[in-house]
């Protein structure tokens, strides 16, 4: 049976610590109980915060874990939560947790953390030169904190040599689900997942994000090429003319922008156009060929193929899974 260290944050959503605690608890048990077979635990799990004080998640009511980090002792997985505070606080109000983590590790647990918490191993140096994810919404952010991580804010869950990362607040379920498949096999894994109806890992988390309206960087030209390509990107457009409106060059405009937000002036513009396409989707009863023309491509087959590199899932399916409002003449 393998030890499992439950880490609760203060002010973070508590169902990314308690979701793994059930997870965790269930695997070998909940299926058997429903199948009225014998239980067989999987894993002892223990929930732990620093001092061992209760937490205040964010919400009207506090949590008692089961012992302080430093009663820990020997554990074989350490899995973090979320802790809804600005990055500079997180660090600050963490950093028990920050060096529990590197003895953790370097005793030989593995460590697993999701959202904000990634900041924690990362912070710790335990993801330096190894792949991680975390929210979308905080990836760019946490790239310019810690550059020596190589971020993945597409996919749910990252794993690099015993380091587990998840995305948002739910991806907390598809780590745990993922870790229970990588430490006790598939069957389990499904068992659980059937038992608290719960979906398999997830892959990606590239549907649920959008473009924020533009990467945290200080280079003034790239920000006004943004600001440009946000309001003409469903157009036509020519990137040797916007360098050269800049006062730069073709090469060096590609270079600079790269530098500054992580990604090439073309893919930049397809990852708007998408954004643009998935809200379409969601809000208008229009076919995809049309989604596709009206943001930017008349050929509807290589709209599809980038849509679904893009987001993990054809237009179509996009549509159903996310469309406000579902109808049964809807256009395919």
């Amino acid at each position: 049976m393998l030890d499992v260290t439950v880490v609760f944050l203060e002010n973070g959503h508590a169902s990314t610590a308690t979701g793994p605690l059930e997870v965790f608890r269930d695997a070998g048990v909940l299926w058997q109980t429903l199948q009225a077979q014998p239980a067989e635990p999987r894993f002892r799990v223990r929930s732990a915060s620093v001092g061992g004080e209760p937490i205040r998640p964010n919400a009207p009511y506090r949590i008692q874990p089961d012992l302080a980090l430093d009663e820990v002792g020997q554990t074989d997985l350490v899995f973090v939560g979320s802790a809804g505070l600005g990055l500079d606080e997180l660090l600050a109000r963490n950093a028990p947790v920050i060096e529990f983590l590197r003895g953790a590790h370097g005793a030989g647990a593995r460590i697993a953390s999701v959202c904000s918490g990634v900041a924690l191993p990362a912070a710790a140096g335990l993801l330096d030169g190894r792949r991680a994810t975390t929210h979308w919404g905080l990836v760019d952010e946490y790239r310019a904190r810690f550059p020596r991580v190589d971020w993945r804010g597409e996919e749910m869950v990252t794993e690099s040599d015993g380091i587990y990362c998840g995305g948002g607040v739910h991806a907390a379920l598809d780590l745990s689900l993922y870790l229970v498949e990588k430490l006790c096999g598939r069957t389990v894994a499904v068992q659980c997942a059937k038992s608290l109806l719960i979906d398999m890992p997830r892959a990606s988390q590239a549907g649920f994000a959008v473009m924020p309206p533009g990467a945290r960087h200080d280079d003034a030209p790239v920000r006004d090429a943004e600001d440009w390509l946000h309001r003409h990107c469903r157009e036509e457009v020519r990137f040797d003319a916007l360098a050269r409106e800049l006062g730069m060059s073709p090469r060096n405009f590609i270079r600079r922008f790269k530098a500054a937000t992580g990604l090439g002036p073309v893919e930049y513009l397809q990852r708007l156009r998408i954004r643009a396409a998935q809200r379409l989707l969601e809000e208008q009863h229009v076919t995809v060929q049309e989604v596709g023309r009206s943001v930017g491509y008349d050929d509807a087959a290589f709209f599809r193929t980038l849509f679904k590199r893009e987001t993990g899932l054809t237009p179509t399916l996009y549509r159903r899974r996310f469309t406000a409002a579902t109808s049964s003449a809807q256009p395919k």
